[in-house]
């Protein structure tokens, strides 16, 4: 007997015929409304009485919302796999991650070579179907940076660029019956697709044995390779043969399936929609709850939580793996699995936790912050993965990640307060709110996390006109140290409140916060670029423009030194907030002027448009340093000062942000966030921290006035007085002490709780 523990899914196969072309998607719809994981389509692209597989997936993600879509299997012969690869990974983007892959070495080759492909033998067609994984995959592991290059025998890449990602971990299943495809299973594969009709008896048990082996022997768990198996059947009143009979035999046999030979995926054969919704209704259900309860007697493990000694080989000391959570097993992600690569690190820079927790709730949030108490590792909190401080990644830690925490939702249509989960990014958030004429200030950045920007501050293209991200927080759902769910309001722990809206990652893990969203429709949003050849002169004159302008603009500065025979620009990105294009062209004119104007382009777009959607699967990008410093004037000296900066060499990335207008409304005191005379944020990259600290304590150093905790590196002591001022520093380590006495929440610039 044998059963891996794999969660259940029920799906269908279903004939692609083109005399009815639309009769197969609506047998896809049918699986979906009858509740169904999954639906397959046979893919034999010689039949001339076939729609093509591919575009018939296509067309069909196109009319479904839910259900997951392959081919069973694809023919790897007729299917170049780099192009396949990057096929896959497109309508899985498109579809919201609900494409998997089914591929097949060729079993018709009288048929296939009709087609101009050459015949292998079924040794080369093994040997073909490894390289074509090999190559699929690489295309999909863009946390790889290196070209792919794969020299195989029948399928090469030389020098491929890799990408794009798919949205999810897109499961490799293999169609196979003989030894030699079946270890190719247990050493490459996520899964086993063979058909219940060309099977004898004893087929399934001796599979088993030769892909647990070969699984064994690649340092892989047997567990890793999900079972499937395309079965066939027609319900009766009375029991006439495998499957042939009533919903009671079919629930008896596809549980037995389940727990005697550890089938965790059944794939029904029917072109019925009255059996498909049976199945869907009524049989399906009633199987998981059989085998979840022999499961439960049993005491059988999930599948998702075995490892394989390769990946226990990478396993971290300080983390006790065995002790993780049940119901964040299923979830967690280990530096040995496949799909480590997409979450160690984050947008800027690279990581190697030694476990990342991915909890789907707040309740799950606790539990992994109970946990994570208890190991002794870093622990660090991500909800976007796009801070340039890098500090929602560690080595050898523990990571949360609250992508799952993503909603949207509005709370109060008049007061237009609306909650948003903290692993929600600011795209979703501004996708959401279009539609209603609202927007909510959010930095530059689609691909940025609501939970880090909005309790660090939120310095973005609405800035002047409304104020910082956390100016318009008013409610937060926090974890605390201690593994307790708080809410903190100006009523309800209001010193709580006070610290997470400018210092939260010290305080706690927030999962939701409440944000009264603006009126705004459109804005004029405006790309320029000037020269830059007198950048102090540039810098200067260009302060000078923003604050003498209206608080509806914004405007960003970055500067491009010359280098390589190319001339120094400096481009400006600005948002005019609101619709009137006069009198943003009359603003924009104004920052022209700045410096001899090389090309300018404005558009009048939703807010959405300006903070659009961006890539989730961060690959690291050099660990850089960044320094920043808040100037209350651009004035010659500062100009200069940063100029000579850019000047050095040594800064990779130069940026002025515009802050102040409506973020001065607000009293010094309000928040933890206590800037609230500056104007300007400067800030600079390098790629050594040594080299950037001390051009920038040199240069910038006696001009600055305050720091922005998200866009430093530099985690010497001094730089924590100047992220807070004293009082408010003082107050901050008393709420510390309230909250986090142990200071369990220190990779974010560690507050000390006070004595």
């Amino acid at each position: 007997m044998t059963d891996y523990g794999h969660d259940l899914a029920f799906g269908t196969f279903v004939t692609p015929g083109n005399r009815d072309p639309h009769h197969p998607v609506r047998l896809a719809q049918a699986a979906e409304r009858a509740g169904l994981d999954l639906v397959t389509f046979q893919d034999h692209p010689y039949n001339n009485g076939f729609l093509d597989t591919w575009t018939l997936l296509s067309y069909v993600a196109a009319a479904t919302e839910r259900v997951h879509l392959a081919g069973n299997v694809l023919n790897v012969p007729l299917r170049q796999p780099a192009v396949l690869a990057r096929s896959v990974a497109s309508l899985d983007l498109l579809s919201g991650g609900r494409i998997d892959l089914g591929l097949g070495a060729g079993a018709f080759w009288d048929a296939i070579t009709t087609l101009g492909v050459e015949r292998l033998t079924p040794a080369e067609s093994v040997t073909a179907l490894s390289e074509a994984i090999e190559i699929i995959r690489g295309i999909w592991d863009t946390g790889d940076r290196r070209v792919l290059r794969v020299d195989g025998e029948h399928h090469r890449v030389s020098g491929a660029k890799r990408g794009p990602a798919p949205v999810h971990d897109v499961p490799i299943w293999i169609g196979a019956l003989k030894p030699r495809m079946l270890r190719l299973v247990g050493r490459q594969a996520d899964g086993w697709l063979p058909s219940y009709g060309y099977l004898k008896e004893g087929d399934l048990a001796r599979g088993n044995t030769v892909i647990d082996e070969a699984a064994e022997e690649a340092g892989r768990h047997p567990a890793e390779v999900r079972r499937l198996l395309n079965l066939q059947g027609s319900l009766a009143t009375t029991r006439q043969g495998f499957l042939q009979g009533p919903v009671e035999q079919w629930v008896d046999e596809l549980a037995t399936l389940a727990l005697q030979d550890g089938i965790g995926t059944f794939v029904l054969a029917t072109d019925d929609p009255a059996l498909t919704a049976v199945l869907g209704e009524e049989i399906a259900p009633a199987v998981r709850e059989r085998v979840a309860a022999e499961r439960a007697s049993a005491g059988t493990a999930p599948a998702s939580t075995h490892r394989g000694s390769a990946a226990i080989a990478l396993r971290r000391e300080g983390i006790d793996y065995a002790g993780i959570p049940a119901s964040l097993a299923e979830r967690a992600v280990e530096p040995g699995d496949r799909g480590f690569a997409k979450v160690r690190h984050n947008y800027l820079r690279s990581g190697a936790p030694g476990l990342v927790l991915r909890p789907r709730s707040t309740a799950e949030v606790a539990e992994a912050v109970r946990y994570a108490r208890a190991q002794d590792v870093p622990l660090g909190i991500r909800s976007g993965g796009h801070g340039i401080s890098g500090r929602s990644t560690n080595d050898g830690g523990i990571v949360v990640d609250l992508g799952a925490l993503d909603g949207v939702e509005v709370v109060d249509e008049d007061t237009r307060r609306v909650r948003l989960g903290a692993g929600a990014t600011w795209a979703r958030v501004a996708e959401s709110l279009s539609p209603r004429g609202w927007a909510i200030s959010s930095g530059d950045y689609g691909g940025v996390g609501v939970g880090g920007l909005a309790t660090a501050g939120g310095i973005g293209f609405l800035g002047r006109a409304f104020g910082l991200t956390i100016d318009h927080v008013v409610a937060a759902e926090v974890v605390t140290a201690d593994g307790r769910v708080v809410q903190a309001s100006a009523q309800e722990n209001p010193d709580l409140f006070w610290g997470l809206r400018g210092a939260g990652g010290n305080l706690g893990v927030v999962t939701w916060v409440e944000v009264e969203a603006m009126a705004v429709g459109n804005v004029v949003f405006s790309q320029m670029a000037l020269d830059a050849t007198d950048a102090a002169g540039v810098l200067e004159r260009w302060g000078a423009a923003v604050e003498a302008a209206p608080r509806e603009l914004t405007s960003f500065l970055l500067l491009s030194p010359a280098r390589r025979g190319q001339q120094a620009v400096v481009q400006l990105m600005t948002v005019y907030a609101g619709d009137d294009t006069d009198a943003a062209v009359t603003q924009l004119e104004r920052l022209a002027d700045s410096g001899p104007l090389l090309g300018h382009q404005a558009y009048l777009m939703p807010y959405s448009g300006v903070v659009q959607a961006a890539e989730k699967n961060h690959s690291g990008g050099g660990d850089p340093a960044a320094r920043s410093a808040l100037v209350e004037h651009l004035d010659e000296a500062t100009a200069r000062a940063f100029e000579r900066v850019a000047l050095s060499g040594r800064a990779s990335f130069l940026q002025v942000r515009a802050t102040g207008g409506a973020a001065h409304d607000v009293p010094v005191d309000a928040t933890a966030y206590a800037h609230r005379h500056q104007n300007f944020l400067l800030t600079a990259m390098s790629p050594s921290q040594d080299a950037l600290d001390a051009l920038w304590d040199a240069e910038i150093g006696p001009l600055a006035d305050g720091l922005y905790l998200s866009f430093e590196t530099d985690t010497r002591p001094a730089r924590l007085t100047d992220a807070f001022p004293t009082a408010t520093l003082e107050r901050l380590r008393r709420v510390k002490r309230d909250w986090d006495p142990e200071n369990l929440f220190r990779a974010n610039f560690p507050v000390t709780p006070a004595d």
